[in-house]
């Protein structure tokens, strides 16, 4: 049960995140490794800064800046 849930707030993050970065999804495949990938960058930062998610609001947030941030730096590394 509990991998669905990640799962679920892996592909609800990366979607968000896209459709912010981006203004559009990355279909389903492209939002869940986006948003699972980013639930894991997110929950690094915010441990590096004393913060500690409670609840699935909290996993959500985690996860979804997690994801904007690494985007973020995918955009940057193509530039370059």
């Amino acid at each position: 049960m509990y991998l669905i849930g990640f799962l679920l707030i892996g592909l609800i993050a990366g979607w968000v995140a896209t459709t912010f970065m981006r203004g559009g999804g990355l279909g389903l495949g492209g939002n869940l490794v986006v948003g699972v990938i980013g639930a894991y960058v997110g929950g690094f930062l915010f441990r590096l800064i004393g913060f500690a998610a409670v609840g699935l609001i909290g996993h959500l947030i985690t996860a979804i800046v997690g994801a904007i941030v690494l985007l973020y730096v995918v955009r940057v590394l193509k530039k370059a």
